[in-house]
């Protein structure tokens, strides 16, 4: 079912006015954990994700420039969501994907290799390769089956072996994040809880409680909500992705209908040749048995 536009846009507006972002607005999400002013927010939130603690968490980041310049000038442009790199030089890549695709495997190993790649020079040494991450922060399901949160590198096969460290290919599917107490949840669930949106006022003072960060990205949210251009390039982000939501629905259900007809076609088809073949008739003899109309023996015709 497809919605007007004026109403996809109040629907949008009183969200605004309730303070119920969606923290999964690219818009949103990069004037929150894109800036400087608020890298602890995306360092917090690696170390979540990394499982980095103690003497390993990740105590700094630099952003860097999210366009991947190509190796060939024919070659694709790559521009990531959030690039940074840690204090001893490994590259993260963090991407918020909406709309299912059907590519993001391959998208993110396309972008784990252009930034592995940035760091060997030409006749430059392999050893100065530097571990590179992808983080992809979901809004549906790729992997029925699997936890919430999941990460992939290369292993052997029988028995286990990881081959190196140099590569982390991390996927948060968000729908999966299931309720539960903020006191019982971890690191990572907690950012789920936060990227979900399904917690109520109450549940989300809470959360913001238990996480510095979650409630630092909060008070980030409201302070671009209250410039007039952002507000407006989200409200347009929300706009053109709840547009999308719709018209896939309409194009479900209309495909629905178009293989109901199908099998129809199909069907009749099967039971045409059966009386020409077993009752010797010519197919419009078999037709007019079947009472089929103009417009399937057409189609019919053309097939036989």
């Amino acid at each position: 079912m497809t919605y007007p536009k004026d109403l996809i846009k109040q629907a949008i507006e009183n969200d605004i006015a309730n303070k119920k972002y969606n923290p999964m607005n690219d818009v949103l999400f990069k004037f929150i954990f894109g800036k400087d002013e608020r890298k602890q927010v995306t360092i917090d939130f690696l170390n979540a994700v990394l499982d980095r603690h103690g003497a390993k968490a990740i105590k700094d980041i630099q952003f860097q420039n999210s366009e991947i310049v190509p190796l060939y000038d024919d070659d694709k442009l790559t521009r990531l969501d959030i690039f940074c790199v840690t204090e001893d030089g490994t590259q993260i890549d963090v991407e918020v994907q909406i709309v299912d695709k059907k590519n993001m495997e391959r998208r993110t190993l396309y972008y784990w290799s252009q930034m592995y790649l940035m760091n060997l020079a030409k006749g430059g040494k392999y050893q100065n390769l530097k571990p590179s991450i992808t983080i992809n922060i979901l809004r549906y399901t790729i992997f029925p089956g699997e936890p919430a949160h999941s990460m992939y590198s290369i292993y052997n096969k029988e028995t286990g072996r990881r081959l190196n460290e140099d590569m982390e290919l991390h996927f948060l599917e968000v729908p999966k994040f299931q309720k539960k107490p903020v006191s019982e949840m971890s690191s990572v669930e907690r950012w789920l809880a936060y990227f979900s949106n399904k917690l109520d006022a109450k549940e989300m003072e809470e959360l913001a409680m238990n996480e510095v960060a979650i409630q630092t990205a909060l008070d980030a949210a409201a302070i671009f909500m209250q410039n007039r251009q952002e507000r407006l390039d989200y409200l347009n982000r929300e706009m053109a992705i709840m547009d999308y939501e719709s018209d896939k629905d309409a194009w479900i259900e209309e495909g629905k209908v178009e293989g109901k007809a199908e099998g129809r076609i199909d069907s009749l088809l099967d039971s045409v040749r059966s009386l020409m073949t077993k009752k010797g008739w010519s197919s419009d003899e078999a037709m007019d048995a079947l009472s089929i109309s103009p417009e399937e023996r057409t189609i019919i015709s053309a097939r036989l």
